[in-house]
């Protein structure tokens, strides 16, 4: 299956909007005007009823959300959902973390904290493969799951974001997304980055991109890596697996996946496969990316 397969000065002052005292009707309309970004934004905002901000309240879930997923003992998808489900309640009501699609905070890499499933399962390519299996995916998937370690290890994984296109020389390089996840087998003595590249099409509203998944290749192997100068020209002539068009092949349409991205501030973000939406993949920030996500 897996062959298959700093500190941080904000550019964009439009997200540092000051919130003046409101009623609670009154910030629900200043909400529909402007959207916040950041948590510096809000800090004087304080609820009526309690000695406690929503914005410590907020601090606060991200925190119980962090230390379940860094906990050696997996947390159940109930207990996650519980707190995300809270954690977006309170975002919404303070404005942060809203518009994920059109905010450009998006933009960075991302180490995965939390997978509903088998790690592997936060690449696009395993949403495409679904849509083009719908009748055998799980069957497929279960048999690569269910591969003990340490024959079969996987992490860790992350993503790499850019919704702004670029001009590289004469051609445009276009919004993407680069999902890696490391796949270990034999004990660790064989090992590669399963990479899949993607291309974001489009912005789906407030909080979903379009993707469609262009290619898969096993980068980094160490199989090759013994081979020495040899193995490292067979790394770097290999052609990467064209699955976007072997899947569209099986299905038409298959290779285009959105990914709902239902809070995402300057450290954490909680995205979601459109098909798959009570899955929750949480992700933390391990850098930021460029642009403003306003290109796509």
């Amino acid at each position: 299956m897996a062959v298959l397969a700093s500190s941080w000065c904000p550019t964009t002052t439009s997200f540092n909007v000051q919130l003046p005292t409101l009623s609670q009707s009154s910030l629900t309309r200043k909400r529909k005007e402007t959207t916040i970004q950041s948590v510096s934004d809000v800090e004087a905002y304080d609820t009526e009823s309690s000695g406690m901000s929503l914005v410590d309240e907020l601090e606060d879930i991200k925190r119980d959300i962090t230390m379940l997923c860094d906990n050696d003992s997996k947390p159940s998808l109930q207990i996650i959902t519980e707190k995300v489900r809270r954690l977006e309640e309170v975002a919404e009501q303070v404005g942060i973390g809203q518009a994920s699609s059109t905010s450009g905070l998006l933009n960075g890499e991302w180490e995965l904290l939390y997978s509903p499933d088998d790690i592997t399962r936060c690449s696009p390519f395993f949403w495409a493969f679904r849509r083009a299996f719908p009748d055998n995916s799980d069957q497929i998937f279960s048999i690569t799951d269910n591969i003990p370690p340490p024959v079969k290890e996987v992490g860790p994984a992350t993503q790499t974001i850019n919704t702004t296109p670029s001009n590289s020389g004469n051609s445009d390089s276009p919004a993407s997304l680069v999902s890696r996840v490391r796949v270990a087998t034999l004990g660790g003595l064989a090992t590669s980055i399963m990479t899949t590249r993607c291309t974001i099409l489009n912005t789906e509203g407030l909080e979903g991109l379009r993707l469609r998944v262009e290619s898969t290749k096993p980068e980094k192997s160490t199989v090759l890596e013994k081979l020495g100068p040899l193995g490292q020209m067979i790394g770097e002539k290999s052609m990467p697996f064209p699955s976007g068009d072997a899947l569209e092949a099986v299905r038409p349409g298959a290779s285009e996946v959105v990914m709902e991205t239902t809070f995402c501030d300057e450290g954490l973000r909680i995205s979601r496969n459109a098909d798959a939406f009570d899955g929750i993949f949480v992700w933390r920030r391990k850098s930021f990316g460029e642009g403003d996500g306003l290109d796509v």
